[in-house]
C-alpha cells in the first residue's frame, strides 16, 4: 500500500474531532468586526454626551455613521477575502490588514452621512474620536481572534489548508519531521509514496485517485529538483486535480528562508536573496540619515568643542583620528574618530585594545571610549555618505581581511553602509576580536541586513542611548 496518513509523524492528534470550520469562522469574524465598530461609535458618542450634555441628536448621528462604517468595512473585508481563517494565523499582520479597509469604509460612510444629515450633526472631534476608537476596536478584535486561532492551531483544531503530499518516501518522512504543519493550520490528509521510475505510472494513478476522493487544497510534490523527468511527469498527472500544486523545498532553501519565485522581465527565477533595501527604502534611509546627522552635529557642537580641547591637552597628536575602513560594497573610506590613543595605527599590524590599562590609551581616551563619545565625529561620515546612522559597525581593514577568510558570509556586512551603531552593539556584541565573539557579532549584523527597516533603525538608535547592553565591553 503506497498511500498513508502520516498524522503521528506530523504531530497531529487524530483523536481531536473539534475543528474550526471555514465558513462558520468567517461569519463569526465578520460579526465581531461589525459589533466592534458599533461599540466604538457608542463609546465615542457616550464620551461626547458626557462632556457636552444635550447633544443626543449628534450622538444618534454618530451611531448611524457607525452602522454605515461597519457595513462597508465588513463588505470591503469580505471582497478582499480578509475573513479566511488562514489569515488569522499571523497575529502581527492584523493591524496592517485592518488599516486600509477601515480608512476606506470610514471615508465612504462619512461622505454618505454628511450628504444625508446636516453637518452640524457631526462634530469634527467626535468624528475624529470615532475614527481612532473604531480602528483600535477592530484591531483589538482581530488580534484577539488571531491569538485564539493560533492557540487552536497549536492543538490541531484549525484546518486552514488540507495538504496532499506525494514523493519519495525519504522526502515525505523528512518533510513531516521538519514541519509542524498543524501549528500553522495545515493538515496533511494523506501522502502518496512514489517507489521509483519503474512503477511511476501505477503509483501516480493510485495517488491521483486518492486525491480526487480527499479533495485537498494543495498538493506538494516532494522530489529532488535534479530529477526533472520525474517531477514533470508527477505534475502533469496532477494538473487534472482542482488543487494548487507546489514543488517542495530543496535542501538549498534551508539557507534562504525568504526565497521566492520572481519575474525579471519575461524570465522566471528563484529569488534567493533580495537587495537589502529597495530604492524607496534607500531614499528614506538616506534622508533620515542626513536630517538627523546634521541635527546631531548642530546640537552636539558644544560637546565637540569640549572633547576636542580635552583631547588636545591629553598629549601630542591630532584631535581627529582618521583610519581606513571598508564601506558599502567594500569601498574604502576614511573614518573619523576623536583620538583616544597615544598612537595612530592604521596598518596590518594593528593591535586591538583589550583593556582599560592598555598603555596606548590616554586618560581622556579611556573616558570617551567608555561612553562611545569617540565615535561622534562619524556623524560627518554620515553626512558625506560613507556611513549610515545604523548599520554593521565598520571593522579595521586588517580585521576585515582576517575574518573574511574564517567566517562564512562575513563579506555580506558590506552589502549595506556601515553604521555608527548597530543591532550587534545594542545586543552587547562588541569589543574583542576573538572568533567566538566575532561570530556572534556577525550573526547580529546579518540579522539586521535581512530585516532592515526605518522602524528598526529608530529602535536601535533609542537602545543605543538607553540600553546598558550598548555599553558592554566598551573600553
Amino acid at each position: 500500500m503506497h498511500t498513508f496518513t502520516p498524522a503521528r509523524s506530523a504531530g497531529v492528534n487524530t483523536r481531536k474531532k473539534a475543528k474550526l470550520p471555514h465558513r462558520g469562522f468567517s461569519l463569526l469574524a465578520a460579526i465581531a468586526d461589525f459589533l466592534a465598530i458599533l461599540a466604538s461609535a457608542g463609546i465615542s458618542g457616550a464620551v461626547h454626551n458626557h462632556w457636552r450634555a444635550g447633544f443626543n441628536q449628534t450622538v444618534e448621528a454618530n451611531f448611524q455613521l457607525g452602522i454605515l462604517a461597519g457595513l462597508f468595512f465588513v463588505g470591503i473585508s469580505a471582497i478582499r477575502h480578509d475573513y479566511a481563517i488562514g489569515l488569522y494565523l499571523n497575529v502581527k499582520s492584523q493591524l496592517r490588514r485592518s488599516f486600509a479597509p477601515w480608512c476606506s469604509a470610514f471615508i465612504i460612510a462619512l461622505v454618505i452621512a454628511l450628504s444625508l444629515m446636516p453637518p452640524a450633526s457631526h462634530m469634527p472631534w467626535l468624528i475624529t474620536s470615532f475614527f481612532l476608537i473604531g480602528f483600535a476596536g477592530v484591531s483589538a478584535v482581530r488580534i484577539g481572534l488571531a491569538y485564539h486561532v493560533r492557540a487552536s492551531a497549536a492543538q490541531g483544531q484549525v484546518v486552514a489548508k488540507r495538504l496532499f503530499l506525494i514523493g519519495l518516501e525519504a522526502e515525505l518522512d523528512a518533510f513531516t519531521k521538519r514541519f509542524d504543519t498543524h501549528h500553522f493550520g495545515m493538515h496533511i490528509v494523506a501522502a502518496s509514496v512514489l517507489r521509483g521510475p519503474q512503477s511511476l505510472t501505477e503509483d501516480l494513478a493510485l495517488a491521483r485517485a486518492y486525491a480526487r476522493i480527499l479533495e485537498p487544497d494543495d498538493v506538494i510534490v516532494l522530489l529532488p529538483w535534479s530529477d526533472k523527468e520525474m517531477i514533470e511527469t508527477t505534475i502533469n498527472a496532477f494538473l487534472g486535480i482542482p488543487a494548487a500544486i507546489h514543488l517542495g523545498p530543496e535542501q538549498v532553501l534551508e539557507r534562504f528562508v525568504n526565497a521566492r519565485v520572481a519575474k525579471i522581465g519575461p524570465v522566471s527565477s528563484l529569488n534567493l536573496v533580495d537587495h537589502p533595501l529597495s530604492p524607496q527604502a534607500q531614499f528614506a534611509k538616506r534622508l533620515f540619515d542626513l536630517v538627523f546627522a546634521s541635527l546631531g552635529l548642530v546640537i552636539l557642537a558644544p560637546l565637540f568643542l569640549l572633547v576636542a580641547a580635552a583631547v588636545k591637552l591629553s598629549g601630542p597628536g591630532p584631535i581627529i583620528f582618521r583610519q581606513n575602513r571598508y564601506g558599502f560594497n567594500q569601498q574604502p573610506f576614511r573614518i573619523f574618530k576623536f583620538r583616544s590613543m597615544s598612537t595612530c595605527e592604521d596598518n596590518s599590524k594593528l593591535v586591538q585594545i583589550t583593556s582599560r590599562s592598555d598603555p596606548r590609551l590616554t586618560r581622556v581616551g579611556a573616558f570617551i571610549r567608555r561612553y562611545n563619545i569617540d565615535e561622534l565625529p562619524q556623524l560627518l561620515n554620515v553626512v558625506l555618505g560613507d556611513m549610515s546612522l545604523v548599520g554593521p559597525r565598520p571593522m579595521a581593514v586588517a580585521h576585515d581581511q582576517m575574518f573574511e577568510r574564517s567566517i562564512a558570509l562575513y563579506a555580506r556586512r558590506h552589502n549595506v553602509k556601515p553604521g555608527i551603531t548597530g543591532w550587534a552593539q545594542v545586543n552587547g556584541c562588541r569589543g574583542g576580536v576573538d572568533e567566538g565573539k566575532m561570530r556572534a557579532r556577525i550573526a547580529h549584523d546579518l540579522y539586521y541586513i535581512d530585516h532592515s527597516s526605518l522602524w528598526l533603525d529608530i529602535q536601535i538608535l533609542w537602545l543605543t542611548i538607553v540600553s546598558k547592553k550598548a555599553y558592554v565591553d566598551a573600553i
